[in-house]
């Protein structure tokens, strides 16, 4: 049990907000010596996965894509094309957002979305733009709560509909573990059973995400009284 210290490191460092990056590392470090290896070991093993990822690599070639792409006017032109879909409101764009990131991870296409490639240039601008059309001007707290929800739905569409690929790390993961413990179940197995858990995923995001909707239009309501209210003050204060 003690090799489970890494998982205590990264909720208290979450917890406290320590830099993610440090996290990371002071888990592997907590996780390796709790197993037994020395800290050379610890940080060999550490940098061997991070040298063989190879997705760190791609990564490096993404950003400055991205970057440009942006520099272009990306977000923008994000924007105007979701001001002329009508009936587009933030939670329903989030909403297409994670059943098309979910449907395309339990295909085994997990790198089709993304913060970096996606959300941040597309997802969260157009869903802003969605709240534009119909409120106005945003202020920053409510800005900030559609770039989260935007977030969160790349988050738990992934995590859920990824398990349903039969060829998938985490599959292999869960058989190991599993294994470790003296039960051996196929990774066909473990595949299907993660089907009612994306279904049950997809009905509760979804349905905050359509609630996201409601929230959206009674907090700016009640930012628009408070701004109206405020010059009214202000006008008999001038009188």
């Amino acid at each position: 049990m003690l090799t489970l210290l890494g998982v205590a490191v990264l909720v208290v460092g979450f917890v406290v907000r320590i830099h993610p990056l440090l996290v990371v590392a002071a888990a592997a470090i907590a996780t390796s010596l709790s197993a037994g290896m020395s800290p050379i070991e610890g940080i060999s093993a550490l940098g061997k996965a991070f040298n063989d990822n190879r997705y760190v690599s791609l990564v490096w070639l993404i950003l400055p894509v991205i970057g440009l792409l942006e520099r272009a006017g990306l977000q923008e032109r994000a924007r105007a094309l979701v001001s002329r879909v009508r009936g587009a409101t933030t939670g329903r764009l989030l909403l297409v957002y994670f059943v098309v990131r979910q449907v395309s991870a339990a295909l085994g296409l997990t790198s089709l979305g993304g913060h970096a490639q996606m959300v941040r240039p597309l997802i969260a601008p157009m869903a802003e733009g969605a709240a534009e059309n119909r409120y106005g001007p945003l202020p920053d707290r409510t800005r900030w709560l559609i770039r989260a929800s935007a977030a969160a739905a790349d988050n738990v569409a992934l995590f859920f509909g990824e398990d349903i690929f039969l060829a998938i790390a985490s599959i292999l993961l869960i058989k190991g573990f599993l294994e470790q413990n003296g039960i051996f179940v196929e990774p066909l197995q473990v595949s299907i059973w993660a089907i009612p858990t994306a279904i049950l995923a997809l009905l509760i995001h979804g349905t905050r995400l359509l609630l996201l909707d409601r929230r959206l239009r009674r907090e700016l309501a009640r930012v628009a009284h408070d701004s109206r209210v405020s010059d009214v003050d202000t006008g008999e204060g001038r009188g």
